[in-house]
């Protein structure tokens, strides 16, 4: 059995299965709804149901309270129809966001490269035509015996290669998934995946220049988006500071040396934050935040500033950057919630941040 549900304030209706949640029914009829953890925590895709019935499912009590529960909100990811529905989403359109339905794939792992002593890169050969997708999305990979709690990878490779897309897996300490990806993948093995998934993506109608903001394998979807970028010829100016612990950790470094010889306007700065004081390391040490303060000399109004990788970081560059006098309507950034996430209360003066 099918129901209809109609989103405001788009005015679109779409259709969405018995046990079917509201966001995967949207997401699959590309219709973008604001989420996050896809786990009833964090409860970024609270949504108000107008008319007709939800059951909640396993939506967190501190993420949807039982006062929001009765005033007829609900969590897009883990609400299920019960009738037909009329619900209300905080959603803004951006014309530079490009509508990509999610779908269901099969990859053939074509090669497995050891990138640092704990980040692999994982190609997969899509099966039957390949996927569409924008720089800076991700896909949720269903790992054999984990199928219930896929894991989501951004994408590391350009739009372009729409047959071949790249993941840069870091092994999680005690992760089941990574640790499986790690040690049991093996090239020849079908990985299924869906996607694409995200928000997170260059906004190219801004005439300002870009700053990429990265850690760790948080490298992934700056790299899809400055070899888009370059592919279509941008021309605005670019910096991409990327920060790892030491030398064996920073990788992808010769590629982003090449692009920094082959384009005038694209600057890569590498900062490492535990490089022994002996070695012959010449660059930036410290973390990608006093790097960026660094460079810039404090100050970042009149640019876009892109950011990925750990939480920590990703905070310690927001309060860099509003320091420097840029404002959230500049700043935008992918947050991933692995399987020990909490709920994180959202802060009361920031809408995306």
């Amino acid at each position: 059995m099918s129901y209809q549900f109609t989103i405001e304030p788009l005015g679109e209706t779409i259709e969405v299965e018995e046990g079917q949640t509201l966001l995967d029914a949207a997401l699959r009829a590309g219709v973008y709804l604001p989420h996050a953890c896809g786990h009833g925590l964090c409860g970024t895709c609270k949504v108000e149901v107008l008319s007709g019935e939800v059951d909640h499912g396993a939506a967190s009590p501190f993420a949807l309270m039982d006062m929001e529960r009765e005033e007829g909100k609900c969590l897009a990811c883990c609400a299920t129809p019960l009738s037909d529905l009329e619900i209300e989403a905080d959603i803004e359109e951006d014309p530079d966001a490009q509508r990509h339905p999610v779908q269901d794939y099969v990859g053939v792992v074509s090669k497995i490269e050891t990138l640092t002593p704990r980040i692999k890169s994982i190609f997969l050969a899509i099966e039957n035509g390949g996927m569409e997708f924008q720089a800076g999305h991700y896909v949720n990979v269903y790992i054999p015996g984990l199928e219930d709690k896929p894991r989501a990878f951004s994408i590391a490779s350009p739009p372009s290669a729409t047959n071949m897309i790249e993941l840069n897996v870091a092994l999680v300490e005690g992760g089941a998934g990574t640790t499986w990806l790690h040690q049991q993948l093996k090239v020849g093995d079908k990985l299924k995946f869906s996607g694409p998934y995200g928000r997170f993506f260059v906004r190219e109608s801004a005439k300002e220049p870009m700053i990429f903001l990265a850690g760790g394998s948080g490298l992934s979807s700056p790299k899809s988006m400055i070899l888009d970028l370059f592919e279509k010829g941008e021309a605005r100016p670019i910096t991409f500071i990327y920060g790892a612990r030491n030398q064996a950790e920073l990788y992808y470094r010769e590629l982003f040396e090449e692009l920094a010889a082959e384009h005038e306007n694209f600057t890569y700065v590498p900062v490492l934050s535990e490089e022994p004081s002996e070695s012959n390391w010449q660059g930036l040490r410290g973390y990608v935040h006093e790097a960026a303060k660094h460079y810039f000399e404090g100050k970042f109004n009149g640019h876009k500033a892109y950011m990925c990788g750990p939480p920590p970081m990703i905070d310690a560059c927001i309060t860099t950057l509003m320091q420097g006098r840029l404002f959230e309507r500049d700043m935008f950034m992918e947050n991933f919630y692995n399987q020990s996430s909490q709920s994180k209360t959202k802060s009361p003066l920031f809408k995306n941040i």
